[in-house]
């Protein structure tokens, strides 16, 4: 390895990467965030071909034939899961950045290995001597290749067979999916040297550390049948991936990732913020992988949640503050990691950079939140394990999982260490225990599903409230019917129809179907299938018979009300992200002629100033009066519209986009047709509906306006009570409350006086018990504060006592218990008040010499009082 110039660093390699393919005319492509944009089949983007899969199938064009790109990936839930290696291998991460170029019917073979090469032994400058390459053991011209253009000795390039069972199976032989484009790769490897144990890629030993693969040239020349033949592509790609972290483990002379620059520098942090001096402990690899994996997820909107993604970042968050918490640190600190993180990645990720303070707060209130937990779970499987245990009982790892939010992998972590195994079975077991006794416990009455085979109807309800149509099936009580008669609840599905029916978070249209004296009052409109509208309702005149023709109109009061409401929705979700950060993204929305209920990921509470800034962008854009206007294009071109997508929604080939103000997203609602028709907006609430979700509430037009004079009225009547102008409310409330609080005051100085006086009334009614002064008494208007101080004062005097007093208001009974300090070795405030309170339907605790309870039957009291001597008596 030469040695004569310092080892360039993780920034240096990433950058010369994308300048050295530039100048062979790729065109750099940003990295694309880790929740791939349309693809339901990947949980995460794991590779830096993700973002180029629509082009490889021929669905996508892009207007440059050669792209070179540094992508952030993920492999930590789903089918590519790395999660549970990391922290216990050297090259294991959660996160990763993966080095690519490609070619999209451009060059091919010759000059991709020729690059290669000439990138890793000229700009990076590794010895050629050490690195040794593979190809499909049936690609003679990659072999050729290698050997007769680069010249690499033929016994350092390796010919790989079909070693999965399979013709095509193969390491070196790639396929997209079981049919479509594949083809032969070929892989170059780095040879650390024979002090280090492991054999060539091929060999019965290749899973050692002495051969690292480094770099993959993936050529797809093939397109493969379900037969599993194939045929070649009339225009060859070529997709590589090296990944950043290996290479600069090889260029900066260290064997493992953690020892690279960028790696260095996080864990000098994490050590830091736990208080750890050594930094090989194995804790702080993990943190430092962690504090990678979810900022990025963070800055590309996943929130930590109990599902689907947004578990997966709940995992891997927990997971390190775990490993802090093995290392004793016992307050919150991974947030603290994120400033460290953005200083070494923030330039290469803008975006991360940008969502710091963001990503900062989401990771501390999820941490804050498990801290609460982690030691009482710690606690339970501490004492589950006690004693030598080699297995933890299902109903333990469950108990954590359900109680304390241990994720299963979490519980197998501090196992595995620990050399115990988890009886996953039972686990599942409990699992399904708890979920059939939900499901029995919420077991309601659903409408079963329409059966309908018959033809899609015609949705004519953008341009048109009114139709002329014709039934084309009816359903009664949710059973198909040829007719419907008075008083019968059914559906009614027509050949065309201007009602909408409930989607993309509108309620569905209400109005009436009429045919000469029949009247059928719609309630609802759902759809039965994708293109299928039923109307919900009950026939309130004459009869309905399949084939009818009939006049279905909407109700046009409701609908226009909704339209606001819709629209309205739109202009804020822009606004919402104006002012609070684009993270913000739709997580729900209901919509209906009421108001506007809008769901939305954002990790803190809005407040009013910011709610103030979100009302007036949505109505400047209402003042504005723009048109609406609505196109229907593919999918593709909506998206180079720059059109919001909603995060998770599965779009058709064909979609609507909506320009509302200032505002484009895609939506098949209804809408207003300028922004003015709105009138006026409001939010009226806001709130937290889950961890890191927020919803508002708004609502326009005539119920804006409603809303606003009832607040008028309240403000009025509160004027008027406090005889007082409107204008000068808000100091005479607060003259009245400095009132309230000088009264309050006076009457808490007269209670101590009170109690004062009653505590020498009452002193000369304590009776002596065994040597023990013992008083049990009613204090009449007292409460608790005089009970206590009352006790105190009689305690002083009486100095060797026991005591109860009580307090009644209606029914309810007040009750204190006191002991003198020498005299709770033998008698217990507590077990004292207890004994009391269980006589007047009550109970209570506290300290030894002082407890309090509470009691529902003021009629047992005197009785209950009576009884104290002769209690005490028995235990003195």
């Amino acid at each position: 390895m030469k040695t004569s110039q310092p080892p360039m660093s993780v920034a240096d390699i990433r950058q010369s990467f994308l300048d050295f393919f530039v100048s062979k005319g790729h065109t750099v492509v940003p990295s694309s965030p880790l929740v791939p944009a349309n693809d339901p089949t990947l949980m995460f983007t794991n590779s830096g071909m993700v973002q180029f899969k629509d082009v490889f199938l021929g669905t996508d064009q892009r207007p440059y034939k050669r792209a070179t790109s540094v992508q952030a990936c993920l492999r930590a839930g789903g089918k590519h899961n790395d999660l549970e290696n990391v922290g216990y291998t050297a090259r294991h991460h959660t996160f990763f950045e993966m080095l690519g170029n490609w070619s999209f019917g451009d060059y091919f073979k010759r000059e991709s290995i020729e690059w290669g090469w000439e990138l890793l032994t000229q700009v990076y400058q590794l010895p050629a001597e050490r690195l040794l390459a593979t190809v499909y053991h049936e690609d003679d011209e990659a072999y050729d290749i290698w050997t007769k253009v680069i010249g690499l000795p033929p016994e350092r390039v390796i010919r790989i067979g079909d070693n999965k069972g399979g013709k095509y199976k193969s390491d070196n032989f790639w396929m997209m999916a079981d049919t479509g484009p594949c083809g032969p790769c070929s892989e170059i490897f780095y040879d650390h040297g024979p002090e280090i144990p492991g054999g060539p890629p091929g060999s019965p030993d290749e899973d050692g550390d002495r051969f690292i693969e480094i770099w993959n040239h993936v050529f797809m020349q093939f397109d493969m049948a379900e037969d599993g033949s194939v045929t070649r592509l009339p225009a060859p790609c070529v997709d590589t991936g090296m990944g950043l972290e290996r290479l600069a483990a090889i260029l900066q002379h260290v064997h493992s990732n953690y020892e690279i620059d960028l790696f260095q520098a996080l864990i000098a942090a994490a050590a830091r913020e736990t208080h750890t001096s050594d930094l090989a402990n194995p804790s702080l690899k993990v943190i430092a992988d962690h504090i990678r994996a979810t900022s990025f997820l963070v800055s590309d909107g996943v929130i930590p949640g109990n599902e689907g993604r947004g578990y997966v970042q709940r995992r891997i968050i927990r997971r390190a503050i775990r490993h802090g918490y093995k290392l004793g640190q016992k307050t919150p600190f991974f947030h603290k990691l994120v400033a460290p993180l953005v200083a070494q990645m923030g330039a290469a990720y803008p975006r991360l950079k940008e969502q710091q303070a963001h990503i900062t707060s989401v990771l501390k209130a999820e941490e804050e939140r498990f801290f609460e937990t982690l030691a009482h779970g710690m606690e339970i499987l501490d004492a589950a394990l006690a004693g030598g245990a080699k297995t933890l009982p299902g109903e333990v790892a469950f108990k954590l999982h359900d109680t304390y939010g241990f994720p299963l992998d979490l519980t197998n972590d501090v196992c595995r260490e620990r050399g115990v195994t988890v009886d996953e079975a039972g686990f599942d077991a409990a699992m399904q225990h708890q979920k059939d006794t939900a499901r029995a416990a919420g077991k309601f009455k659903m409408d079963k599903a329409l059966a309908y085979e018959g033809a899609a109807n015609t949705f004519t309800g953008y341009d048109h409230l009114a139709e002329t149509a014709k039934i084309i099936a009816l359903y009664a009580d949710g059973t198909p019917a040829q007719e419907l008669k008075v008083g019968q609840n059914g559906v009614v599905v027509l050949n065309v129809t201007p009602f909408y029916a409930e989607s993309g978070g509108q309620v569905g249209d209400a109005g009436l179907i009429s045919a000469g004296g029949a009247r059928f009052a719609v309630n609802d409109t759902q759809k039965i299938k994708a293109e299928v509208f039923g109307h919900h309702g009950r026939l309130e005149a004459g009869v309905l018979k399949v084939g009818d023709t009939v006049q279905a109109q909407v109700d046009t009061a409701r609908r226009a009300a909704t339209m606001r409401n819709h629209s309205v929705t739109h202009l804020m979700h822009k606004a919402l992200r104006e002012v609070l950060g684009a993270h913000v993204q739709q997580k729900g929305s209901l919509v209906d002629a009421e108001k506007t209920r809008f769901d939305f990921a954002h990790n803190a509470p809005v407040t009013p100033a910011q709610i103030q800034e979100i009302e007036q962008r949505v109505n400047a854009e209402v003042l504005a009066n723009t048109a609406t206007q609505a196109r229907v294009m593919d999918i593709e071109s909506a998206h180079k519209t720059g059109a919001m997508m909603l995060f998770g929604e599965k779009y058709g080939d064909t979609v609507r986009v909506l320009d509302i103000g200032s505002s484009r997203e895609l939506c098949g609602g209804t809408h207003v047709t300028r922004t003015g028709d709105i009138g006026l907006f409001k939010i009226v609430g806001e709130s937290g509906v889950a961890a890191g979700v927020r919803r508002v509430e708004g609502v326009t037009g005539t119920n804006a306006l409603a809303y606003l004079q009832g607040l008028e009225a309240t403000v009025h009547e509160a004027a008027g009570a406090l005889k007082t102008p409107s204008t000068e409310l808000t100091q005479r409330i607060a003259g009245t409350l400095d009132h309230v609080r000088a009264l309050e005051k006076e009457v808490a100085q007269l209670k101590g006086k009170l109690a004062s006086s009653q505590g020498d009334e009452l002193v000369g009614q304590a009776a002596e018990v065994k040597g023990i002064k013992v008083l049990a008494a009613t204090l009449p208007g007292a409460d608790a504060k005089t009970l206590r101080e009352t006790m105190d004062k009689l305690k002083d005097k009486l100095k060797s006592a026991a005591i109860v007093l009580a307090a009644v208001d209606g029914d309810k009974v007040q009750l204190a218990a006191g002991v003198t300090k020498a005299e709770t070795g033998k008698i217990q405030a507590g077990e004292l008040v207890n004994f009391v309170a269980q006589q007047v339907g009550g109970k209570g605790g506290g300290k030894p010499d002082l407890a309090m309870a509470g009691g529902s039957d003021a009629a047992g009291l005197p009785r209950a009082l009576a009884s104290v001597q002769g209690w005490v008596a028995e235990r003195t």
